[in-house]
């Protein structure tokens, strides 16, 4: 997505978050939907696969660590068959073998909980204007 206006980028970007805490599901919904995005939210990794066989969507924001299917197993499937979806993992376990094995499987960027604000909105931002 190449576009100047990130604006535009934004009211036209959809984004997938997978978290298992509601709170935190419903805090990143309400504030990238306040920034113009259009959201979809998943509880876990298997609601979540079963959106992305529904809809496409830009980016996703993955929680590693979820019950029956985590933040990994999610990115295999993301890389196979929807490769476009850029991934965004947010753990509250930020160490170098997650952050390995998630760029290894694809993914964008690494956010580590409690993360603030700004910085998943640029981390998005950016993500959103890769090639």
């Amino acid at each position: 997505m190449k576009i100047g206006d990130k604006g535009m980028i934004k009211s036209k970007a959809r984004i997938l978050i997978v978290d298992d805490e509601d709170d935190l599901r419903t805090l990143l919904r309400d504030l990238l939907s306040v920034q113009g995005y259009q959201i979809s939210s998943a509880a876990d990794g298997e609601e979540a696969i079963s959106l992305l066989k529904r809809d496409k969507f830009d980016v996703t924001l993955l929680d590693i660590q979820m019950p029956n299917m985590n933040g990994i197993q999610v990115l295999k499937y993301i890389k196979e068959h929807t490769p476009r979806t850029r991934a965004i993992m947010l753990t509250g376990y930020a160490d170098l073998k997650h952050a390995m094995e998630a760029k290894e499987f694809g993914a964008r960027d690494f956010i580590g909980k409690p993360y603030k604000v700004e910085d998943v909105l640029s981390t998005i931002e950016r993500v959103l204007l890769e090639s």
